[in-house]
């Protein structure tokens, strides 16, 4: 028999988003978008990455259709469809 493996949102916010196909670390979970009316996860946001000194480009939504296994400390995504993933300013 396969063990559940449950994770608590304050768990997930430590693990490493990596995309499975190019093997290119995405950062860290910042929220996690909940469809109330359906009772489930609807997407992830990262933050997105720094310009410079002062400024930070645009959070990364993904959906959560695009997850691929979620482990022990790691999060894989599958972001072959550029169309999966969202710009949040």
């Amino acid at each position: 028999m396969e063990e559940e493996m449950l994770h608590s949102i304050n768990a997930m916010r430590t693990m490493e988003i990596i995309d499975i196909n190019t093997g290119r670390k995405l950062g860290f979970i910042k929220d996690i978008k909940i469809d109330c009316n359906e009772n489930k996860i609807v997407s992830i946001i990262l933050q997105g990455e720094e310009k410079g000194w002062f400024s930070k480009g645009d959070d990364i939504e993904i959906l959560w259709n695009n997850i691929s296994k979620i482990g022990i400390d790691v999060l894989l995504v599958d972001l072959e469809d550029i169309n999966n993933i969202l710009s949040i300013h």
